[in-house]
């Protein structure tokens, strides 16, 4: 899959010319150091990660005083990462043509279709979970939309500090830091493909962290702990190769954000549909969304979507 740079930032090294810098191009790999970029992105993971737990608090990470405080460090962190793009960007004499702020993907052209159409994508992937969802809910569609547009139900959730971390704070500060911070630093280095599969695998060893407090609360066995992290680490690797490929083709920092807390909400699917009485009818389901995903991965993330420039050279492939 062809994933090119963000739109309109190419890339150009000390002494070269803008075409030469660019993803793809020759000279690209030299671009920026390379020791250099994964420092930095060791540096972003560590202060993430580190952030929870400055504090040494004795409680649970689900006790909500735990999840403030986190809450405060987090935000701070993820707040002065692009500061350490701008340094990386100085200290290796590495030339962008965009803004910071627009290299981070945060910017407006192309935003209303950067939001809904990666998420669009998503939810056909979950096909099969939201139809099992449908089936297995008491309410009918009616009362469902009633209930999701009622300000007082958004009043509970925005009250309540768990669902604030994983839809909101997570899947903001986690998309920012592990796939807009670090990808302008990687893909300079490696070429985009090669920055989608290495970005994620920073993503999935930070999530290691979790066995510290599943240890020490002693959340099970050891081994069933150690396995539980190396399968979590999977999944966070393949997702977080999503995303990144998903910034890459859009350039926008909100699509991510967005497919992130929806996969948070609807969780990893566990196969319950192969126990389900009707699942004659989820696993083409299932099926279908799997394969309406692969069809249309490429044209609901079409760069003309979304203000995207031509990148200055052919980008390498992603797979």
């Amino acid at each position: 899959m062809a994933a090119p740079q963000p739109p309109g930032s190419p890339w150009a090294g000390p002494g070269s010319g803008a075409a030469p810098g660019a993803p793809g191009a020759p000279g690209a790999a030299r671009a920026g150091p390379c020791w250099a970029a994964v420092l930095g992105c060791l540096s972003l993971a560590c202060s993430y990660v580190g952030s929870l737990y400055v504090w040494g608090s004795p409680l649970p990470r689900d006790h909500p005083s735990v999840i403030k405080r986190r809450f405060t460090s987090v935000l701070v962190v993820s707040g002065l990462s692009p500061a350490l793009v701008w340094l990386w960007k100085e200290l290796t004499g590495v030339k962008a043509d965009t803004p910071l702020p627009a290299l981070l993907g945060l910017r407006l052209e192309g935003l209303v279709p950067a939001t809904l159409l990666p998420l669009l994508l998503t939810m056909i992937l979950f096909l099969g979970p939201l139809i099992q969802l449908s089936m297995d809910c008491p309410w009918r569609w009616l009362d469902g939309i009633r209930v999701a547009l009622d300000p007082r139900v958004w009043a509970l959730c925005l009250g309540d500090v768990r669902w604030l971390r994983n839809q909101v704070v997570a899947p903001l500060t986690e998309e920012l830091v592990f796939r807009a911070c670090m990808l302008p630093m990687l893909v300079p280095c490696t070429g985009p493909g090669p920055a989608v599969l290495a970005c994620p695998l920073f993503f999935g060893v930070a999530h290691f962290h979790h066995v510290i407090e599943q240890l020490r609360f002693r959340h099970g066995s050891v081994g069933s702990i150690f396995m539980a992290a190396a399968f979590q680490f999977s999944y966070t690797a393949v997702f977080g190769a999503y995303t990144a490929f998903l910034f890459l083709r859009t350039g926008h920092l909100a699509g991510p954000v967005l497919c992130h807390s929806f996969c948070n909400s609807m969780g990893f699917p566990a196969g319950a549909a192969l126990g389900h009485p009707r699942r004659r009818a989820l696993l083409p389901a299932y099926l279908l969304g799997v394969l309406g995903f692969l069809l249309l991965l490429h044209p609901l993330t079409e760069p003309a979507f979304f203000g995207c420039a031509p990148p200055a050279a052919t980008p390498p492939a992603c797979s």
